[in-house]
């Protein structure tokens, strides 16, 4: 009983390693284009930083939710 458990857990770190990658291609999608229209128009750099990082924390958030989620389903077994 505890070797399935054992592997239940490491599928959920497997699992949510692979849904790091979206939350973290989104980050580096976010900051790369925000840099890039700060140096087009460094008149805008304000509004675009400050939608930037609502961007940033909204993306975050799927990354947090996917850590807490193994937990989630795991807790009732």
């Amino acid at each position: 009983m505890t070797q399935l458990a054992e592997v239940y857990g490491s599928v959920a770190s497997i699992g949510y390693g692979l849904a790091a990658i979206g939350p973290g291609i989104g980050v580096g999608l976010i900051f790369g284009n925000g840099v890039q229209a700060m140096a087009r128009q460094p008149e805008a750099a304000g509004l675009i930083r400050s939608n930037m990082f609502i961007g940033f924390a909204l993306t975050e958030a799927l990354a947090l939710i996917g850590i807490v989620m193994p937990f989630v389903f795991g807790a009732g077994k």
